[in-house]
């Protein structure tokens, strides 16, 4: 029998959490996925589909946090702010692809689960 992975601690459970997020996960797609490397906020706020200003902004922060996105400030005017994924970040996106693929692949069979238990009687 196969040995469970040891439980996460309670830094690593709140990575995980984050890391889950269906935000952080699009959004790093998204960087990912970009033809620059180097992405405006805006142009994320716009392909991130569903996102409001201020979800984006604490997503990209959590990120950077994490190490996992880069943020680029130009002092200009107006000012300008890229964001790329780091190293790290970009080592994440097989497995995030990975994840991707799996929902694309089992769609249909989850939907037909939930239309089969929502009809089922208490």
């Amino acid at each position: 029998m196969a040995k469970s992975p040891a439980p996460a601690s309670c830094s690593e459970h709140g990575v995980m959490t984050s890391l889950g997020d269906k935000w952080t996960i699009l959004v790093i797609l998204q960087l990912a996925r970009a033809p620059e490397p180097r992405q405006r906020f805006s142009r994320l706020r716009r392909d991130v589909a569903g996102i409001s200003q201020r979800m984006l902004t604490v997503t990209l922060r959590m990120l950077e946090r994490h190490g996992l996105v880069v943020r680029h400030y130009h002092a200009e005017v107006p000012p300008r702010v890229e964001y790329e994924l780091s190293p790290m970040g970009a080592s994440l996106v097989p497995a995030l692809e990975t994840f991707a693929a799996w929902i694309a692949t089992h769609w249909d069979a989850m939907m037909q689960a939930r239309d089969d238990y929502d009809v089922q009687e208490p």
